[in-house]
C-alpha cells in the first residue's frame, strides 16, 4: 500500500460551497410557481413569504430577483412584485418560439452525426413510459421537457441549447397555469408516450424530412385553437 501524500496535491483548487439561503428560498419559490399554487398574475406578498420561508427581506428579494430574471416574476409599478400573467398571446408565442428552436434543431442535427446524442432522448421516454404506467402527470411533464431539451441538443448547437434552456421555465409557467391547460396538452397518456416514441423513431432514422413533418403533427393544433378558453380564470380549477 502506498503511503498516503503528507500535503494536499498542488495546483489550481475549487471550494464547494453549500447552497446559500438565497438559493434556497428561490428554490421553494419556483416550486411554488410553476406546480401552480402560485398562480399566473398573483401578487406576491413579502411579509407573508418571509413567514412561510421563515427568512428576512433582503434573501427573500434577491431570490425574487433570480425568479424575475427567469422570467418567472415581474414587477410592476404600484403592483409590486407578481406571477408573471399569461395571456393566449403569450402562450402562443413562447409555444412559436419553442417549435422554431426544435426545428431549427432538427434541421441541423439530424442525421445525429454522434449517436451518443439520441441517449438523452431515450432515456427521457423511457422515463415517461413509467410515468405514464403510473399515471403520475406531474413526472410526465418533467419526462417530456427533458426529451425536447435532449432533443435540441443533437446538433451540439450551444447557444441554440441555451435559448431553449432560456425558455423551459415559461413553458413550465404556462403548465402550471390551471389543471385543465395541463390535461388538455397531455391528453391521454399512453398516446402522449407513443407520439414521442414514433418521434424519436423517426430522428433515429435520420430521416429530416419525415421528422419535420411528424414535429408539426406534433404540436397541439386543436389546444392552441383552445387557449382564450383553457386561460381563462384560474379560480375555474
Amino acid at each position: 500500500m502506498e503511503p498516503l501524500p503528507s500535503e494536499p496535491p498542488s495546483g489550481p483548487t475549487r471550494k464547494i460551497s453549500a447552497p446559500s439561503v438565497v438559493d434556497l428560498v428561490a428554490h421553494e419559490l419556483r416550486k411554488l410557481v410553476l406546480s401552480g399554487v402560485l398562480k399566473p398574475g398573483q401578487r406576491l406578498i413579502e411579509e407573508r413569504l418571509t413567514e412561510q420561508f421563515g427568512v428576512s427581506r433582503p434573501p427573500l428579494r434577491e431570490a425574487m430577483r433570480l425568479l424575475q430574471q427567469e422570467g418567472l416574476i415581474v414587477r410592476l409599478p404600484r403592483r409590486g412584485s407578481l406571477v408573471t400573467p399569461l395571456t393566449a398571446a403569450d402562450v402562443r408565442e413562447i409555444y412559436s418560439l419553442r417549435n422554431g428552436l426544435e426545428r431549427l434543431a432538427i434541421e441541423l442535427g439530424v442525421p445525429v452525426a454522434d449517436p451518443a446524442r439520441l441517449e438523452p432522448m431515450r432515456a427521457a421516454l423511457a422515463g415517461m413510459r413509467r410515468a405514464a404506467a403510473r399515471k403520475d402527470r406531474e413526472a410526465l411533464l418533467e419526462e417530456n421537457l427533458r426529451f425536447h431539451q435532449a432533443l435540441c441538443g443533437l446538433p451540439g448547437h450551444r447557444r441554440l441549447l441555451q435559448a431553449y434552456l432560456s425558455l423551459t421555465m415559461q413553458l413550465r409557467l404556462c403548465m402550471a397555469m390551471n389543471i385543465r391547460f395541463r390535461e388538455q396538452v397531455f391528453g391521454n397518456l399512453e398516446e402522449n408516450v407513443e407520439r414521442h416514441r414514433r418521434l424519436l423513431e423517426l430522428i433515429e432514422s435520420g430521416d429530416r424530412d419525415a421528422v419535420l413533418a411528424a414535429l408539426a403533427e406534433h404540436g397541439e393544433r386543436s389546444f392552441m385553437e383552445r387557449l382564450s378558453e383553457l386561460i381563462e380564470s384560474d379560480g375555474q380549477d
